[in-house]
């Protein structure tokens, strides 16, 4: 498609259109070590600040691990769910992110970067760097995290309640809903291994244990011994205590959990379901079998997948100051 006469304006308009259209893709932009430059120390700083943290709180590790995941289910990874909102409408305050703590923390981390880099590291990255940090402090494999995104302007609480994938969710839908994100079914039963740290409110599967059909039953297929042990620790219509995802390992980043999975022992519907996919439970079988050979590595390659879900780059988005709010 040539237009002679007008050739040179045909090309500005389009260097015009591709410097203006925003860059909102599969990981497009990033790369390891984007900030080498900019901010040599970036990596270390976010390292350090985590260190002091989870020293002083390691029962923070399993919230903050999942911050990442939140924010990149919604919107992508940039950012979002950090945002506050002065009438309680942002993500950070929909009913299914209710235990996720560790929002101070990332503010710590921010503070030091922009001591050291002022506006140079985007909050979206921090998540995604203090995510990897989380992971090898508690046991699991150091891994490459490519860097780049920047922080998104919008933050909405209906579209957390939309876009999250809850914990009562089938094996039919989870795939469907990884899928659309650009995520394997490898991907989805290796991120449900994240789960090996951290606690749960007894409101995200209570109903496996009281109400699971309608008619006040338990789901048979949630081991019986296991169902009267959550009883001793989960009332009926209890919102508020927390029991370990990962009985007795719930801070160390192993594979145990894949092990109660196939003891049915998962504690939610979603993780159950994952005995119901073939290639997700030979996965299960596999890691068990092998003493979890390539879990370790495994999850590093399919958090790095997820990392690039919906990224703002270049000139889209900005850098937050204060991660909280935008500029």
């Amino acid at each position: 498609m040539a237009c002679p006469k007008l050739l040179l304006s045909c090309l500005l308009l389009q260097l015009m259109f591709f410097f203006l259209v925003p860059e909102v893709a599969q990981g497009h932009g990033l790369k390891v070590g984007f900030y080498q430059k900019a901010c040599p120390n970036a990596e270390a700083i976010v390292k350090e600040v985590i260190g002091q943290v989870l020293s002083i709180d390691p029962s923070l590790s399993g919230p903050i691990l999942r911050l990442h995941f939140h924010d990149c289910f919604v919107r992508g990874c940039e950012g979002s769910v950090l945002l506050d909102s002065p009438t309680y409408q942002s993500e950070k305050y929909a009913i299914r992110k209710l235990g996720l703590r560790g929002y101070q923390e990332i503010d710590r981390v921010k503070t030091a970067l922009e001591k050291a880099c002022p506006g140079i590291v985007s909050c979206a990255d921090i998540l995604a760097l203090v995510t990897r940090e989380i992971v090898v402090a508690t046991g699991g494999l150091f891994y490459d995290v490519e860097t780049g995104r920047r922080d998104g302007y919008v933050s909405i609480l209906e579209e957390a309640r939309r876009d999250l994938i809850p914990p009562s969710t089938n094996i039919t839908t989870l795939k469907a809903d990884f899928a659309k994100r650009g995520l394997s079914a490898k991907d989805l039963v290796v991120l449900s291994g994240g789960h090996t740290i951290g606690n749960s409110h007894c409101a995200a599967f209570s109903n496996r244990l009281y109400n699971f059909t309608g008619k006040g039953d338990a789901d048979p297929t949630l081991d019986s011994n296991y169902i009267a042990r959550l009883k001793l620790s989960c009332k009926p219509n209890d919102q508020t205590t927390l029991v370990e995802m990962d009985p007795g390992s719930a801070r160390t980043f192993d594979i145990k959990y894949f092990d109660l999975i196939l003891k049915r022992r998962g504690l939610f519907t979603s993780d159950a379901a994952l005995l119901d996919d073939k290639q997700t439970k030979a996965y299960l079988d596999f890691q068990i079998k092998t003493g979890g050979s390539t879990f370790f590595k495994d999850f590093g390659v399919s958090m790095v997948k997820m990392g690039r879900i919906g990224v703002l780059t270049k000139t889209a988005g900005e850098v937050r100051k204060v991660c909280t709010k935008v500029n």
